[in-house]
């Protein structure tokens, strides 16, 4: 192991080349800051955004469907990538019982498929739960019942659900149905069903605005949303920055009298950088974070409390061709262990370079070090081959090659505790580091998608560079709106917080 001679000395220094990161230092440079980015992967930036080249096929990492409220991020994609976007039709199912339902709801279709003394159940039910609703709700099973009725929810709601999250929908809270299900109820999915029939687009909700569940169409890369982060980087490097790969941090000091950040990064082969920093934004985990920040922070074990659910892809590449039109399918059953099923030539023709082929995406939600994450990539591989037959679109036999890719800390895990954590480590940070700047997804710990997270990082820019907190980030919601400090306004019931699947209080 060989230490290097001298600190590097950056202005900005950003721990991590995702979304939140790239968006940091392509902003940053544009205005002339110095700033180098770290990211741990030897070769890809993204993070979860990346795109995976396997023998020329290409991988989406969970679907990132480029759809945002905020036109400041939409005017952002298409500034880093102006010409690479295309249009392409939202189209999702879920596969229940050896069928296939549209999502969001085709009333006609569902009630064919269910089938007329299944249909008549759930409307049954429906109706009881409407009578005589359980009060108070506690939990995703209660409020799910309260709202479809005990049938739909065993059917559309509680087995992909506990295999997202590995919970039961009893231990999960209420609130988090209320915020993700927000504006989608029984009745409005089949008004947009049938607006659908007769009008060729979704219904708006009261007020004009199309709930974003029913969006019908989104804009994505043409080979994936890798473009866009390795466009990021490419023009982070062309203004002045630095993005350094296969950099893991290792350890971290603020000197306050000087207000600087020294931090030591550890290269592959082991080698030590030393960088020097006059800010600091972070999109790493922050239970990674914290661990390396010495002395040890007093929240480092609320930090350490912190938890995360993986998941992992096996890519089939099979001869069996325009399987389905869908980006995605749910799966409901409980047979397969299975969460989703995409099609990536659904997402763009260009994610599939062979006419004769296709590549289907079967995702495993996991543990990081559980059975499933454990498993040599040859039993994943013939577990995906076996379920596929099973749900019957393609047989084994058809399946000519295969990948698999682990994504680790996909998803922040929101148990009961978890609000209590981030609050005291935010409060111990901000107080003791005021140059030290969370962002992102694992960043601040915060179910959200690519453009939640951008806004963190455009804000947190902006902070910087004013010299003073005009914004507060954790403000920002799960349609990456916000408020400036001090503005007046109303919030909605549930707050700026975007909720996640969390224990019963």
């Amino acid at each position: 192991m060989t230490q290097s001679p001298a600190a590097q000395h950056t202005d900005v220094l950003i721990i991590g080349a995702g979304p939140a990161g790239l968006t940091a230092s392509y902003l940053l440079t544009k205005e002339g800051r110095d700033v180098t980015v770290i990211e741990r992967d030897p070769d890809m930036v993204g993070g979860i955004s990346r795109t995976v080249n396997y023998k020329g096929f290409l991988f989406d990492i969970g679907g990132h469907r480029f759809f945002s409220k905020a036109k400041e991020v939409v005017d952002l994609w298409k500034e880093i990538l102006p010409d690479d976007f295309i249009e392409r039709p939202r189209i999702s199912r879920i596969y229940y019982k050896g069928k296939l339902y549209s999502y969001p709801l085709k009333a006609f279709e569902a009630l064919w498929n269910l089938g007329v003394l299944q249909s008549a159940l759930c409307m049954l039910s429906y109706g009881v739960a409407k009578l005589r609703p359980i009060e108070n709700p506690k939990t995703f099973h209660q409020w799910v019942r309260n709202a479809f009725g005990e049938r739909l929810f065993s059917i559309f709601f509680k087995t992909y659900t506990e295999k997202v999250w590995g919970m039961s929908c009893d231990e999960i809270s209420a609130d988090w149905a209320a915020q993700r299900i927000k504006g989608l109820s029984l009745g409005g999915a089949v008004m947009n069903a049938l607006g659908r029939a007769f009008r060729g687009k979704p219904k708006p909700q009261a007020g004009g605005e199309v709930i974003k569940t029913l969006i019908e169409s989104f804009q994505y890369p043409r080979k994936g949303p890798g473009m866009m982060w390795d466009a990021a980087a490419r023009k982070t490097r062309e203004q002045g920055g630095r993005v350094l790969m296969d950099r893991s941090l290792d350890t971290m000091r603020y000197d306050e009298a000087a207000k600087l950040w020294t931090v030591t990064v550890r290269q592959g082969d082991g080698a030590i950088e030393t960088h020097t920093a006059r800010h600091v934004i972070s999109s790493a985990p922050i239970t990674e974070l914290t661990r390396a920040i010495a002395p040890a922070p007093i929240s480092l074990l609320h930090a350490r409390a912190l938890r995360y659910r993986d998941f992992l892809t096996v890519a089939l590449i099979t001869t069996r061709q325009d399987l389905f039109p869908d980006n995605w399918i749910y799966i409901h059953d409980p047979s397969v262990k299975v969460g989703r099923i995409q099609n990536f030539r659904s997402w763009s023709p260009e994610m599939v370079p062979d006419p004769t082929l296709a590549c289907l995406g079967l995702e495993y939600f996991c543990f990081e070090g559980d059975g499933v994450w454990s498993a040599p990539d040859d039993e994943l591989i013939a577990l995906a081959k076996a379920e596929i037959a099973k749900i019957g679109l393609v047989q084994e036999d058809e399946v000519v090659d295969a990948c698999v890719v682990r994504q680790a800390k996909a998803y922040p895990v929101y148990d009961d505790e978890y609000k209590d954590h981030v609050a005291m480590v935010r409060l111990d940070l901000e107080a003791r580091f005021p140059t030290l700047h969370l962002v992102g997804r694992n960043g601040m710990h915060k179910y959200n998608n690519q453009d939640h997270a951008m806004m963190t990082a455009m804000l947190t820019v902006r902070n910087i560079l004013a010299g003073e907190r005009l914004y507060d980030i954790w403000d920002v919601n799960e349609d990456a709106e916000y408020h400036e400090l001090g503005e007046s306004g109303v919030r909605e019931a549930l707050g700026s917080e975007r909720l996640v699947p969390r224990k019963v209080a």
